[in-house]
């Protein structure tokens, strides 16, 4: 898959695709629907936002993402995607109408040859272009376009805030329904205070800054370790979380991959949160914390080795 990041001076190739555009946070059912209707003879590209448009206007709300560019970008990959366009969101870009977001960018810029949009889709300055719009512009500028449907699971919509909420409540299973896959969090292994190691789990430290937070606790995940040579799948216990039993921290997530043996520091990890075991809890001392380590981590063996 060809990543870009602007739309101008783009070479043939990567010009004439068949695009899904729109933010694709989680990459859910629904999303996949639209990609799929892009789907022809040329190929398959899509066109989104980074950062995510609600970033850009609202900068101090609170984390709301799903996913990270990374993973977004991994997850497209999956699908099949050739030409991803993450197109920079800026004061410029979010100043164009729709009527100039169409012909510079979609035309001018990427020369799409069908473009695909949720029927919810809006773009331009200050939002003002609508799906149906998006279609007359496109019999005007020579490019075809399809409105789907949004997507009902059991009468209930699936969107992003759907998920959000199943994931705020501990339903990751629920979450993994409406997205389709395993809701997981990427990202570079960082180093951490080590205490896991101390205590004979050692754990692979990642950052959660940026993106939504599941319900605090312990979950039964499986693992990807993206990079390096110790690539491949695994099974693992994490812990999302401020850690309580060492005072006031940042949300965190730490992953211990079961029967893993190596160093992890600067390679990339796609965790997939399985189930949701049991929350954050601050033990009188090291005892206690090490017997429920124990028993999450025979828990969770129990619950994936049935996946």
């Amino acid at each position: 898959m060809q990543v870009h990041r602007h739309w101008q001076g783009l070479l043939p190739d990567a010009r004439g695709a068949s695009v899904a555009m729109g933010n694709f946070d989680g990459v859910h059912r629904g999303h996949q629907t639209v990609i799929d209707l892009a789907r022809g003879p040329q190929p398959l590209g899509i066109i989104t936002f980074e950062p995510h448009p609600r970033e850009y206007f609202a900068p101090q709300a609170p984390a709301f993402r799903l996913m990270n560019a990374e993973a977004r970008a991994n997850r497209l990959a999956k699908l099949g995607v050739k030409q991803l366009y993450e197109l920079p969101f800026d004061a410029d870009l979010a100043g164009l109408s729709p009527e100039a977001f169409a012909a510079e960018v979609l035309v001018a810029g990427l020369g799409i040859a069908h473009v695909v949009v949720g029927a919810d889709f809006r773009f331009g300055k200050g939002r003002t272009g609508t799906a149906e719009d998006l279609r007359r512009l496109g019999d005007r500028l020579g490019f075809a376009t399809t409105i789907a449907p949004l997507m009902a699971i059991g009468g209930e919509e699936v969107s992003s805030t759907a998920i959000r909420r199943a994931l705020t409540e501990g339903r990751p299973r629920d979450a993994a329904t409406m997205l389709g896959h395993w809701h997981r969090i990427e990202g570079e292994v960082i180093h951490g205070e080590k205490r896991g190691r101390g205590l004979g789990y050692p754990t692979a430290n990642m950052s959660v800054a940026g993106l939504h937070l599941p319900k605090l606790g312990v979950y039964a995940a499986r693992v990807d370790v993206l990079t390096g040579p110790q690539a491949g799948g695994y099974m693992g216990a994490v812990s999302l979380g401020v850690r309580p039993m060492f005072g006031e921290n940042a949300p965190n997530l730490e992953t211990f991959l079961l029967d893993f043996k190596g160093d992890l520091y600067g390679q990339h990890l796609s965790v997939a949160l399985v189930d949701y075991l049991r929350p954050e809890m601050k033990f009188d001392g090291l005892p206690g914390l090490l017997d429920q380590m124990a028993r999450d981590v025979a828990t969770a063996r129990g619950i994936l080795a049935q996946l």
